[in-house]
């Protein structure tokens, strides 16, 4: 991939659109937002879903799993896809395919359908890998970390705002006359009808890079891509550092992922909340990302200038560390309020876990930025989907348990069995996800830059305007 370090901006200027970098910030930001909205976007009204569609426990939960699990795949190609065809015609495509499926899944009228639905869906997943690879190609060194982290944190929130906005959604069209039972089929069409708009827009008003696309840059001479600039897919898997961050980001984003799935249930079992009360908690957990995501990236450029590529690693380290301990003490947290606290610490390490993941993602290798970014942001998924057949089993398991035990009993009785039950299998399962993101955190140390890395990096985030070829010197204050 060529090196555009001279024209790529060095400051993140959210008001300047007069800059290429700030207006593909915004729209790359709001194309994530959207297909994460649309990604999620059935959560809301699966007690419609089931209700509709007469779903069994067991396909409600494989409905979970399959939306994570279509993204992993779709997040491996299309980072490949982006080092060859650039950022703006994969997010344009994956926009208007993504689309489909979200459209058929308000058209559904069997479980099986659903289920096809949900797995399709999984793949505007891939959205985020698209993200993070147009702005590390808009945005300099110095300030890479911090533009990444911003524009996945703000895309998150998309995961989270449909608890809000597609209820909305649903009210707007019952206003209209749509019967509340249908609400959800319109609310999903409506979705993909969106996606499929944005995905025009994308096209007409967005650049792969800040001199232009690659199909103008690779005709004019200025984009020449030889044998020895092309980096293969194979040489990117051989790289221990890519598999390190894969499972970092498994879990970081995998069990961010996955805490969204839960926590609703978790907290009603729990702590006798109310459904309402519950998803207000969760949905603030959500909005966390306008701030949260964007700090990891900060404390990563600041550590980067202060101790080198090495200091991106050490915070990467350090708070997702911090996030598995406050995982495993929320999981024993048996007051509200306590664990209310917790939960606030716990979202604010893992989304900034996150964002410190990739700013050091941009610097493992420059000339597959793409397919780094693939096979990272895939390991998100995977977290995601180990740790919800972990979550899936234990809970089965012991909700079965609980039923056969409290056989006789009123229904009232039984029911509270069952939730304290999968209250209990759920909070361990939380601790040993907290123990392994522990050790994951440590893990990441190994992560390693050869000194050619380190200096090259230290010289390009110091010095401004000269050529790349350049050699690194060292000067005497």
């Amino acid at each position: 991939m060529i090196n555009l370090a001279q024209e790529k901006s060095t400051k993140l200027s959210l008001f300047d659109f007069k800059n290429v970098a700030t207006r593909t910030f915004w729209i790359t930001s709001i194309s994530f937002f959207l297909c994460f909205f649309a990604w999620f976007g059935i959560v809301p009204f699966m007690p419609d879903v089931v209700k509709d569609l007469g779903l069994t426990p067991d396909q409600k939960w494989n409905s979970i799993i399959l939306a994570v699990s279509g993204t992993v795949f779709a997040r491996l190609l299309i980072g490949k896809l982006c080092d060859k065809y650039g950022p703006r015609l994969c997010y344009t495509w994956l926009l208007m395919l993504g689309a489909i499926p979200v459209i058929l899944c308000g058209l559904v009228q069997t479980p099986t359908q659903f289920l096809v639905c949900r797995l399709f869906i999984g793949f505007i997943g891939a959205s985020f890998v698209i993200t993070q690879v147009h702005t590390s190609l808009m945005f300099a060194p110095n300030i890479v970390g911090t533009a990444n982290a911003t524009s996945a944190g703000w895309g998150n929130l998309g995961g989270g705002a449909n608890r809000l906005g597609m209820p909305l959604i649903a009210a707007a069209v019952v206003a209209f006359g749509v019967a509340d039972g249908e609400a959800w089929r319109y609310s999903m069409v409506i979705a993909g009808i969106v996606c499929f708009a944005m995905g025009i827009v994308y096209y007409f008003f967005t650049t792969d890079t800040p001199k232009g696309n690659f199909s103008e840059l690779k005709e004019a001479g200025e984009m020449v891509v030889t044998k020895k600039d092309q980096i293969g897919f194979l040489e990117v898997l051989k790289d221990y550092r890519v598999w390190i961050l894969f499972v970092v980001y498994a879990a970081s984003f995998g069990i961010e992922l996955t805490v969204y799935g839960t926590m609703d249930d978790y907290l009603q079992n729990t702590f006798q909340l109310e459904r309402v009360t519950a998803g207000n908690i969760v949905l603030s957990f959500a909005l966390m990302n306008i701030f949260a995501r964007t700090l990891g990236g900060f404390f990563g450029d600041k550590f980067g200038k202060l101790k080198g590529l090495r200091g991106r690693v050490l915070f990467l380290s350090f708070i997702l560390t911090l996030q598995g301990v406050m995982l495993i003490f929320f999981s024993g947290a048996t007051s509200l309020v306590l664990g209310v606290v917790l939960l606030i610490l716990f979202s604010l390490s893992v989304q900034m876990a996150e964002g410190a993941t990739f700013s050091v993602v941009p610097f493992i290798n420059k000339k597959a930025i793409g397919s780094v970014s693939g096979i990272v942001g895939a390991g998100g998924n995977v977290g995601a989907f180990l740790a919800a057949m972990l979550l899936k089993s234990k809970s089965a398991l012991a909700e079965k348990s609980a039923i056969l035990s409290s056989e006789g009993l009123s229904a009232e009785v039984a029911k509270a069995a069952q939730s304290a039950a999968s209250s209990s299998a759920v909070s361990s399962g939380y601790l040993l996800i907290g123990f392994v993101v522990v050790i994951t955190g440590v893990i990441a140390l190994t992560i390693k830059f050869s000194k050619e890395e380190e200096g090259v990096e230290s010289f390009k985030q110091d010095v401004d305007g000269l050529q790349p070829e350049l050699i690194p010197i060292k000067v005497k204050a």
